[in-house]
């Protein structure tokens, strides 16, 4: 069956709408992408023209000290906030979806930190772990510690650190995330199975979880790449110290591109991540997809 058209419209008129977007994505997504493609394979001050090198930064990479120590601390930094991000959020989310006196002001609050600048955020937490701040003020009053932790200047705690502040400020997108998939729950199951005697755990582990699998996919991708590119909190807060103890994948990039200005090389790290975050997306796709089959 033809579709009619409307009196006067032109056949290319419909086309003329998407338009914009694909500009858009051209200039801002497509172009750049290209672009870092090709001076991966160069080596390129940012000055001078490019010079291709063929695989000679990707041979580089394999070599490199400091990659393998960013690719690592990006690692243990997606781990470290897998509960914050993945887990946490769920539980919270649950909770703030029932009829409960002041919950509205207490999502308000909960996603406050979103909407407030990471580069604030950053500079806040600063205080916060500083000798003088408030963790070793709470901790030393307590008696948990006997002299105050310099936590920014210690290898040992940076990275934590750092975990807990990103968990921090984005733990409201998640539970956001999550609410919005508690609310496709049709309330009869949790019905059903509160007349059948099941308790709260139950219907979280037999009802909840298994409906929220999508949710928790989506949820698991954003902190991959969230966790895989940090770079606000560690520019503002560590420069990647002490002694590279925070120096993770985004930062490294940055720094090789606009430090060193060895734009080819960081082009070739930056592809290298890439390709890693596909990876890791997929395998988070088929896992997560095995589940819902299981369903």
């Amino acid at each position: 069956m033809a579709v009619s058209r409307i009196p006067g419209q032109r056949w290319y008129t419909p086309y003329l709408f998407p338009i914009p977007a694909l500009v858009l994505f051209g200039v801002f997504f497509a172009w750049p992408a290209v672009t870092a493609l090709q001076l991966s394979f160069t080596d390129y001050d940012g000055v001078s023209p490019p010079v291709f090198t063929g695989f000679d930064n990707f041979a580089k990479i394999v070599g490199d000290d400091r990659f393998w120590t960013a690719l690592r601390n990006s690692l243990v930094f997606l781990v470290g906030l897998f509960p914050l991000l993945v887990v946490i959020p769920l539980p919270l989310a649950v909770l703030i979806n029932q009829k409960l006196p002041g919950i509205k002001t207490f999502r308000m609050l909960y996603y406050l930190p979103v909407v407030t600048s990471m580069v604030a955020v950053a500079v806040a937490w600063n205080y916060v772990f500083h000798q003088q701040g408030v963790v070793n003020w709470l901790l030393t009053g307590f008696g948990v510690l006997d002299e105050p932790i310099q936590y920014l200047l210690d290898p040992v705690w940076a990275l934590p650190a750092l975990i807990l502040v990103e968990g921090w400020k984005n733990m409201g997108v998640y539970m956001m995330i999550y609410l919005a998939g508690l609310q496709t729950i049709p309330s009869d199951l949790y019905e059903a199975a509160k007349i059948d005697g099941a308790n709260a755990w139950h219907r979280m582990r037999r009802i909840t979880v298994p409906l929220m699998v999508p949710y928790i996919a989506v949820a698991i991708t954003m902190a991959m790449l969230d966790a895989m590119q940090a770079f606000t909190t560690v520019f503002v807060m560590t420069q990647g110290g002490p002694q590279d103890a925070t120096l993770m994948l985004g930062y490294y990039i940055w720094s090789e591109a606009f430090e060193k200005y060895d734009m080819g090389y960081a082009s070739a790290v930056g592809l290298v991540l890439w390709i890693l975050l596909i990876v890791m997306a997929l395998l988070n796709y088929r896992l997560t997809s095995g589940k819902k089959d299981e369903r």
